[in-house]
């Protein structure tokens, strides 16, 4: 019997990866492959990077199974209705046709397959639904912190994805009293304050000798004042986030990702206390846990656009 698989391609500010993913929502093993991309590439490296991953995923693709077609989750914005994207970490690349390129690869090295791309908040919000921390719940945010940040939303057991695609980029939201770096012409925007490289950027301001998240939650865990202020303030920072969306949107689940919300448990606890502060009860309610699926989920929520595209308009 045929087994249908997925092509899963997340594209980041950091890296693109691929895996193929099963309708069951997991990875087939040896199939996740991983190149760089960066502020820096040029448009030559970031296809060599995407073209790289596709095809040592593709050649990984069990005997006897059926290639059911491929789901892009990238860093935005995008335009879901051409397959652009112009990622704002990633320079070289701006309305490039990520959906293109990687249907002409696939339909060279197995034929034409259907492909769909999305932002990677949809794609990690579809994915905690399906198989994480969301399952059974209707109305949620998924959220990743990591070189950016990006959200997706469920509501009413339905993706909202808007007509551009670029619904739920709470990155892009502003945080009341906070400046952040200038990086997008918008330094009170929650990405420019809150991510990975931005928290550590505030950090080195007030003393912080190191250069890497890795190196801030080892400050963290040491007790380093400096470190802990940093992470208290991007905790504040994604709670008045993600109070003003629920009060918005009145969600039920908040499940937060990413390399940077790992850095330490603590993180999700001052966002916690930053959420139960707002006057609203309903807003209060919400819930905010953890992603359910750890580095996959990005991944998995990618193979989703194709197992469970019925959810996404």
């Amino acid at each position: 019997m045929n087994t249908s698989v997925a092509l899963a391609v997340d594209f980041g500010g950091t890296k693109v990866e691929a895996a193929l993913v099963d309708a069951d929502g997991r990875l087939i093993p040896g199939s996740r492959h991983r190149e760089p991309t960066g502020r820096t590439a040029t448009v030559a490296d970031l296809e060599s990077s995407v073209r790289a991953v596709v095809d040592r995923a593709l050649d990984t693709l069990p005997a006897g199974s059926e290639l059911a077609g491929a789901g892009i989750g990238s860093a935005g914005p995008i335009d879901r209705a051409l397959g652009l994207v112009s990622p704002l970490n990633v320079t070289a690349w701006q309305e490039y046709p990520l959906r293109d390129f990687v249907a002409a690869r696939v339909a060279e090295r197995i034929g034409e397959v259907p492909v769909r791309l999305e932002v990677d908040g949809v794609a990690i919000t579809l994915a905690e639904h399906w198989v994480g921390a969301a399952r059974g719940i209707d109305n949620v945010m998924g959220m990743v912190i990591s070189t950016g940040i990006g959200g997706g939303l469920i509501v009413g057991g339905r993706v909202i994805t808007g007509p551009t695609g670029n619904a739920g980029h709470i990155g892009q939201l502003d945080v009341a009293g906070m400046v952040g770096e200038d990086t997008f012409g918008r330094p009170s925007s929650l990405e420019a304050i809150a991510s990975g490289p931005h928290t550590v950027a505030w950090a080195r301001g007030q003393g912080f000798a190191g250069t890497t998240g890795e190196e801030l939650a080892a400050d963290y865990a040491a007790g380093d004042p400096v470190a802990r202020a940093a992470i208290a303030r991007t905790g504040v920072a994604v709670g008045q986030a993600i109070a003003s969306t629920t009060a918005l949107l009145d969600l039920e689940l908040v499940a937060i990702g990413g390399g940077f919300s790992q850095s330490t448990p603590d993180l999700l606890e001052a966002i916690r206390e930053t959420v139960a502060t707002h006057h609203f009860a309903f807003v209060r309610k919400v819930r905010i846990v953890a992603s359910g699926l750890s580095g996959e989920g990005p991944l998995i929520g990618a193979a989703a656009l194709i197992h469970r595209g019925d959810l996404v308009p």
